[in-house]
């Protein structure tokens, strides 16, 4: 059976999000399937204006100085096209040899009239990064240049250098905690003292301010673990394969994952599946 947006598949359901810049259009499809909102806002993007390191990796590969370039997102391309200008942009990366971490910093970048020479197969997270380059581009003693995207991927960069590559980070934005907690706060304290059925992720950078500010929270109540501890009644659903890493990462496993990373599906899939799974996650624990 397929859900409407007004299925009441998640009627009477508590649903915690931690989505910022669409946290009301999110809340509002939770109502919609019939479940209880609380939405949260995690984060906050700040752009680097000042960002010197990306304009000293530019001048890097102009002058020659980088062999391979790996963009990993199609935001962060087009930011770094502000920062720099995107014709300057554009004539830099024609030097080097361009890897895009999956269709978005394709479209990106077809957009200064480039194109990659290779494209990371889905799933699209930093294990096929570097599958991907093992297969086709070997990247032992090359200079590599890494586009981040909000976070630093510090086992990407880690693995890089371990195969002899001389790798610079670009960090082109950056994401910052928002400027009021409350709401993260109450969230915290909702999951904690069991008052939550699920909770949606829509992207990794989410799962790390979750657990930053609940470390400081409940630090003389439990830590973090008293939050992980609560996930074990809890619904997990994840946006799609990067999110889920980064709750792996934190302990957790996510219970659902659609198979299009939007938030309209991940919703839909949770008011079609979420009730069952979260019933058996109970009855398991």
């Amino acid at each position: 059976m397929e859900y409407t947006a007004h299925s009441s598949g998640l009627a009477g359901l508590r649903v915690v999000a931690f989505e910022s810049r669409r946290a009301s259009e999110l809340a509002e499809l939770i109502r919609r399937y019939g479940g209880e909102p609380l939405v949260a806002p995690s984060m906050r993007e700040v752009p680097l204006s000042e960002n010197t390191a990306a304009f000293e990796c530019v001048r890097r590969i102009e002058s020659g100085d980088v062999d391979v370039v790996v963009l990993m997102t199609g935001v962060g391309v087009r930011a770094l096209a502000e920062v720099v200008s995107g014709e300057r942009l554009a004539a830099a990366l024609r030097r080097a040899v361009l890897v895009a971490r999956g269709p978005k910093p394709v479209a990106a970048l077809r957009e200064l009239g480039l194109q990659p020479e290779i494209v990371v197969p889905a799933p699209n997270t930093w294990h096929e990064v570097l599958t991907t380059l093992d297969a086709e581009l070997p990247v032992g003693g090359k200079r590599v240049a890494v586009q981040e995207y909000g976070v630093s991927n510090a086992e990407l960069i880690a693995a890089l250098g371990a195969r002899g590559a001389e790798v610079q980070r670009i960090p082109i934005y950056r994401w910052a905690l928002p400027d009021d907690l409350d709401p993260l706060h109450a969230a915290i304290r909702a999951l904690c003292k069991g008052r939550g059925d699920i909770a949606l992720f829509t992207s990794g950078v989410q799962v790390y301010h979750l657990f930053q500010v609940a470390n400081d929270l409940v630090a003389r109540a439990g830590g973090t673990e008293r939050l992980r501890a609560a996930f074990a009644t809890v619904l997990i659903a994840s946006i799609g394969p990067v999110c889920s890493e980064a709750l792996r990462e934190h302990g957790l496993s996510p219970d659902l994952e659609p198979d299009h990373s939007k938030m309209g599906p991940l919703v839909g899939e949770v008011a079609r599946r979420g009730r069952e799974l979260l019933e058996k996650k109970r009855r398991q624990a």
